[in-house]
């Protein structure tokens, strides 16, 4: 394809997505339609959508893959990120992890298609396989190396995946879903700073670096 052809069809790929992810945060994932989303994207026809995308589920995943910094973090980075101190990766981890909050439109799309997941077996098996099974399998993966390295204590690595994250996620549901007055008021760099440390000091081997 040449050159010009590939940046257009880039192009016509990003409106695609962009005009998905308004659908997908109006309708949620079900009822969202190539009609609503060809609209919502201003290309002339729904049918072109299956020149860029296979179906609705490889258009989801992209929506997430390419709008959720936390996604577009792990896509871009090697395994040389798995020998990175714990506190650099760990801040960068969950500050892309709440970066997601900046955008409305992502969270909105999140608050529908996560009450989807309860009711639809497929609709969740959509979201996790383009979303958390990646995350919480790197972030497990990351860990155990930390432990075999000596710098983190030895534990159970998804064990301790979820104690991180779930820190994370009760910042966000008490913020979004279940507003609470200290959410409100407590921003997300702060979160992360405290989560990160909080849990490097039961995590950190002493000598190995120090609590």
């Amino acid at each position: 394809m040449p050159a010009h052809d590939q940046v257009e069809f880039e192009r016509r790929r990003q409106q695609i997505i962009d005009g998905a992810l308004e659908v997908f945060a109006s309708f949620g994932f079900e009822k969202a339609t190539n009609k609503d989303i060809a609209q919502a994207a201003n290309i002339g026809s729904p049918g072109l959508i299956y020149h860029y995308f296979k179906d609705k589920s490889d258009l989801f995943q992209q929506v997430l893959e390419q709008r959720v910094p936390l996604l577009q973090l792990l896509a871009h980075s090697g395994d040389e990120i798995l020998t990175k101190p714990p506190q650099e990766v760990l801040t960068t981890f969950a500050g892309a992890f709440l970066k997601t909050l900046e955008n409305p439109t992502a969270v909105a799309m999140f608050k529908l298609v996560m009450s989807e997941a309860f009711r639809q077996p497929k609709v969740a098996e959509v979201m996790n396989n383009a979303g958390p099974s990646r995350e919480m399998a790197f972030l497990s993966r990351y860990l155990a190396k930390q432990m075999s390295a000596g710098v983190l204590k030895p534990m159970e690595p998804g064990a301790a995946a979820y104690c991180f994250i779930g820190a994370l996620l009760a910042y966000i549901f008490t913020r979004e879903i279940f507003p609470q007055p200290d959410t409100q008021q407590l921003d997300a760099e702060t979160m992360v700073k405290t989560t990160v440390e909080v849990f490097l000091q039961g995590m950190l081997v002493t000598d190995a670096g120090g609590a």
